[in-house]
């Protein structure tokens, strides 16, 4: 027959007081009512607990171990009962936002700036995902809010244009070609270039635009996200060709951009799920991502 939930409470009671008198006290009980109980437990598990012949209850090992396991099972309780509590105020709802890291970085700042001063007590958790992870997700209306590049449809859910803009080139400090206020495919000849990965849809369009405009570049370093191929030329390590947010959001002294003369697309998507309840400040967080585009 199993223990029961009281006498769980009992067992961990003892061990935190040290005594059946400290436990009936914590307990509001009787002592002897809790004898019986813990006896009645030990009984059931087949094994005892303490070692009696003192006036305090010494725990076994097996008791020892047992208190770990009931001690987490009391801090996710006292975890669900915060987060029950949090959810009774409005203020304490914690959206949350899908994001790809390029969007997670340029544009989500922007827009929260500009969401804070409408909610300053807020919550907002950003996860960042790549396609076609962030897709699944939204489709399993896991967020309230998610931003991609890809256009295509997601199941039950709802796509906004945000921005139609174009991929920059980004170039290291003292670059020569920082000259030009638009570069071309072919001031790329001979250049060191850093690349996205192979398998990242833009890397395959840059290298088809080269390939057709006859350009070669030296290709050495490669990186799936478009953050560490901004820090890799940043070190003088090449040139590249990344999204305008993640080459706003990286310039500084030692990185610039430049516009290209071929504009290479880059929209972004506002994905909001039909079938998911929508909490309190969402619709305010998406009209602050609609501004934070319109200004990029």
């Amino acid at each position: 027959m199993p223990i029961t939930h009281r006498q769980v409470e009992l067992f961990r009671a003892i061990v935190q007081g040290g005594s059946l008198s400290a436990a009936a006290r914590s307990l509001h009980s009787s002592q002897p009512t809790l004898s019986r109980e813990l006896a009645l437990m030990e009984q059931r598990l087949g094994y005892a607990l303490f070692e009696r012949g003192s006036r305090r209850l010494q725990p076994t090992a097996a008791a020892l171990d047992l208190f770990e396991t009931v001690q987490r099972h009391y801090q996710g309780l006292a975890e669900v009962q915060l987060r029950a509590q949090a959810l009774g105020r409005a203020e304490s709802h914690r959206l949350q936002v899908l994001a790809l890291p390029a969007l997670a970085q340029g544009l989500l700042p922007a827009a929260l700036q500009r969401w804070s001063r409408t909610w300053p007590d807020g919550c907002v958790a950003i996860t960042p995902a790549e396609s076609p992870v962030l897709e699944a997700w939204m489709a399993e209306q896991r967020h309230d809010l998610g931003l991609t590049e890809r256009a295509q449809a997601i199941n039950g859910c709802e796509l906004q244009l945000l921005a139609s803009l174009a991929e920059v080139a980004v170039l290291p400090a003292g670059h020569p070609l920082l000259a030009r206020e638009v570069l071309t495919l072919a001031d790329f000849a001979g250049q060191p270039f850093v690349s996205l990965a192979e398998d990242d849809p833009y890397r395959h369009l840059i290298d088809m635009l080269f390939a057709e405009a006859g350009v070669q570049r030296q290709l050495r370093f490669q990186t799936h996200s478009a953050a560490a191929v901004c820090a890799l030329v940043a070190q003088g390590l090449g040139l590249a060709i990344v999204n305008p947010f993640t080459a706003r959001a990286s310039a500084g002294p030692r990185l610039h951009w430049r516009p290209l003369a071929t504009r290479i697309a880059f929209e972004v998507h506002l994905v909001r799920p039909n079938h998911r309840p929508k909490p309190p400040g969402v619709a305010d967080l998406a009209a602050a991502l609609v501004a934070a585009a319109a200004e990029a």
